[in-house]
């Protein structure tokens, strides 16, 4: 029997570390191909600030590098099945260092919330030897911190989003979490699997899986912004983009880039859409797609 030298690391903690910094490289790189990704419209991108006036691409990036720990320290909780207060204190934790970063602007509140949840139940996932597909990962979730979605937070200081839930009652971010984000699993990522599997590249693809989400979620960001009138524009507007053809169409990019003019004059910005889309990237990297 070989006897590892003593206090030097086991090959199962070896794989436990190396799963955990895995899952955190895949949800930076998931906010860094969302920010890439153009033209998704409103949204910043390194081409242009879309609808904002407070955040540029640079912005982001800073934002990026200030959560580089966050996503490691929640994968390594989730993987050990920490309570829920233990991921919500790394989240709060990580939105004061994305806060001092952007000097204010919130850039990634909603991400650290969805894609923090997603790692920590990847990384469960992964520490219980199950393969991460759909079904195994909303089961991981909903067992695990489940119960404690559901639970009222009061304490928590209320976003953009947040208000824009209790004024039109939509269910928002948390709402997605508690039926183990529906809008990734059953809106974002089939679009994302067919486009690829009928041979779009990543950008096609990952527009694809944008309109989709902004023809069916309830987005807060865009409520804050233009009301139930703002929604029903991008909804109608996005509904109207697939339904030319999607990303198949020959003028893919010229009707997505008219799309993204429209809602900036408007000054509207999907931000939950971005989020979801990340998460969704997330998903389809932690799955070896």
């Amino acid at each position: 029997m070989t006897v590892a030298p003593l206090g030097s690391p086991s090959s199962s903690q070896l794989s436990f570390a190396g799963a955990t910094r895995r899952i955190a490289r895949a949800a930076l790189r998931s906010l860094w191909q969302e920010l890439a990704l153009y033209p998704k419209p409103g949204l910043v991108s390194l081409r242009d600030a879309g609808a904002h006036s407070d955040m540029n691409a640079a912005t982001l990036i800073r934002s990026l590098f200030s959560l580089s720990r966050f996503f490691s320290a929640v994968a390594e909780a989730g993987a050990t099945g920490a309570r829920f207060e233990t991921l919500r204190a790394l989240g709060i934790r990580a939105e004061a260092s994305m806060l001092t970063a952007t000097q204010g602007v919130n850039t990634h509140r909603g991400a650290i919330f969805a894609l923090g949840l997603l790692c920590a139940t990847a990384a469960r996932a992964a520490a219980c030897d199950d393969t991460p597909t759909d079904a195994t990962l909303r089961r991981v979730l909903l067992a695990q911190w489940g119960a404690d979605l559901v639970s009222p937070c009061c304490s928590e200081t209320p976003s953009h989003g947040m208000q824009a839930t209790r004024r039109h009652g939509v269910t928002g971010a948390r709402g997605e979490a508690q039926r183990a984000f529906p809008a990734v699993f059953d809106i974002a990522l089939p679009a994302l699997r067919d486009a690829l599997a009928r041979g779009c590249d990543v950008r096609h693809a990952r527009l694809s899986a944008f309109f989709a989400l902004l023809a069916h979620v309830d987005d807060t960001n865009v409520l804050y912004r233009g009301g139930a009138e703002g929604l029903a524009f991008v909804q109608r507007v996005a509904r109207e983009f697939r339904d030319a053809g999607d990303v198949y169409a020959n003028d893919t990019l010229v009707r997505s880039e008219a799309t993204h003019r429209e809602f900036v004059a408007r000054r509207l910005s999907p931000g939950g859409c971005a989020d979801l889309l990340a998460a969704a990237l997330f998903v389809h990297a932690v799955q070896g797609a």
